[in-house]
């Protein structure tokens, strides 16, 4: 059961490092470093297909990587 959680773990781990890596950069060039990021705190780009589809599988990978690491550190103490 643990070395299944731990595999597991593994797997969402490296999907979640993928997932973050293709997702685009959001202040490209000198404009993002002159704006300081302003048009992606007040939302005034919203993400739409594939940019919504990477940012929403990021945010449940790192659900499950959390609630798996929680998981497998219960059982290592516990053994």
């Amino acid at each position: 059961m643990e070395l299944a959680l731990k595999i597991i773990l593994v797997i969402a781990s490296l999907g979640l490092i993928a997932a973050v890596l293709l997702q685009p950069g959001k202040s490209a060039g000198l404009s993002g470093a002159i704006s300081g990021g302003a048009e992606h705190l007040f939302g005034k780009k919203k993400a739409r297909g594939l940019e919504l589809f990477l940012s929403r599988l990021t945010m449940g990978l790192a659900v499950v990587f959390f609630v798996l690491s929680l998981i497998v550190a219960y059982f290592v103490r516990g053994a």
